[in-house]
């Protein structure tokens, strides 16, 4: 017969093991890895003392299993060499037309990577899903930024980019992009009409499909005729430096201090948690100024534009509005404004585009990186920026043997891919196209 206190003991040596057994699980060893990024390590662990994450998170992360993206055991392990070939596509369809290239970036690392149905593994609202989450979304932005960089260098020096266009549309976008947010938060939210923005995206593709008809072209003569001419020296291979982008009216000193003001504004909001209203202050500064800068006039193969710099900054406050409401990129709202409302041909659209995208995706990627300490896979990243590299070098040098009618129809079958996923996104509560 067991003696009863030693019956005591015992069961209490084994409830006692029980929760160190329990504990010990509950740290998270096994499931992080040495070459884990920190951050990801403290989502781990921070997940595992929710009760409501713990068992997704045990469930998902696979101990003993090859590690994939940032560390995780278990986790999709994206090729280095599709994710080379897919960024190729990814530069080329951005640096060609000036826009896309957020949504083909993400359409690869959502969708053919399966990364976002892994971040979804572990529950909405779960540390590791945001933190894989917000991981994505700044590899699609350092891919974004590098093939902005890439174009805009390359369009400049070909005499295809309107920085003074391109410039004004910042000071309006990156202002917006953090001011109405700030401004709108828990008040207005438009994501519930995400299927209305989709019906917007159809607008802009039909109206960009008038445009190429007769009587859409007959305003704009000025884009025409520059486009044919280009079209004539291109197909003739002859010299064109001197028919370029040439800024002819413009003050270039307030256009610069305008833009380093939006700029510091947004830094502010994002990475100071004290005097915000300096954030406000800046931002309004930086938006006056562009009402000082005047009319900008340009030419470019024998043709004149102009426009007022505060209308691409008003232009630039709208774009980046509807993007915050809706949750979106809006990257390629900027070409439908550069052809219908500024009026350029769309020889000059892409590298005007990418240059205001490319200062969002600075700003953007500081603030993720620096101030919230979001991580990337630098391995993967740094492959598809290999490739980033080689399609940004080869649209620009590609885009002027293709006709302007075919460079509008690209944008236009794109923007109608917009429209179909946005539309079924938000009229059936699921995208008909990727990424779902």
């Amino acid at each position: 017969m067991i003696n009863q206190s030693k019956f005591y003991l015992a069961t209490a040596l084994m409830i006692l093991l029980s929760f160190v057994t329990m504990a010990l699980a509950q740290t998270g060893a096994e499931l992080t890895t040495p070459d884990m990024p920190e951050k990801m390590k403290t989502a781990i662990e921070k997940s595992l003392e929710d009760e409501a994450f713990a068992a997704k998170t045990q469930a998902t992360i696979k101990p003993g299993e090859p590690t994939g993206f940032l560390g995780i055991p278990g986790a999709p392990n994206p090729s280095l060499l599709l994710g080379f070939l897919w960024a190729i596509w990814v530069g080329w369809i951005f640096s060609t037309v000036g826009a896309f290239g957020g949504i083909m970036a993400g359409v690869g690392h959502i969708t053919i990577f399966g990364l976002a149905d892994y971040a979804k593994s572990f529950g909405k609202g779960n540390p590791v899903n945001n933190l894989i989450t917000d991981s994505i979304r700044v590899s699609n932005q350092w891919l974004v930024g590098l093939s902005g960089v890439i174009t805009s260098f390359n369009y400049y020096r070909m005499g295809r980019l309107v920085a003074p266009l391109g410039i004004c549309l910042a000071i309006g976008g990156v202002g917006g992009s953090w001011l109405v947010p700030e401004l709108t938060a828990g008040k207005v939210s438009l994501k519930d009409y995400i299927g209305y923005f989709g019906l917007i995206v159809f607008v802009l593709g039909f109206f960009l499909v008038y445009e190429m008809t007769p009587k859409g072209a007959a305003g704009k003569k000025q884009a025409k005729a520059a486009a044919q001419a280009f079209e004539k020296a291109a197909r003739e291979k002859t010299d064109t430096s001197d028919q370029g982008v040439k800024i002819v009216e413009g003050s270039w000193t307030f256009m610069w201090i305008a833009l380093v003001t939006v700029v510091a504004s947004a830094l502010w909001i994002n990475l100071i948690p004290v005097a915000r209203w300096v954030a406000y202050i800046l931002v309004i500064v930086g938006w006056a100024l562009t009402f000082m800068i005047g009319t900008i006039r340009f030419t470019f193969f024998g043709q004149e534009f102009s426009f007022k710099a505060y209308v691409p900054m008003l232009g630039g406050i709208t774009i980046a509005a509807l993007a915050s409401f809706l949750g979106v990129g809006g990257g390629f709202l900027y070409v439908p404004f550069l052809t219908s409302v500024a009026g350029l041909p769309m020889f000059l659209v892409a590298g005007t585009s990418a240059l205001c995208v490319l200062v969002g995706m600075i700003v953007s990627i500081f603030s993720y990186m620096v101030g919230k300490g979001v991580v990337i896979s630098w391995a993967f990243i740094g492959a598809e920026l290999v490739g980033i590299f080689i399609g940004s070098m080869i649209g620009p040098r590609t885009s002027k043997y293709i006709p302007e009618k075919v460079l509008k129809i690209i944008f236009i079958v794109l923007a109608f891919y917009v429209g179909i996923r946005y539309t079924s996104k938000g009229f059936l509560g699921y995208s008909l196209l990727p990424p779902f």
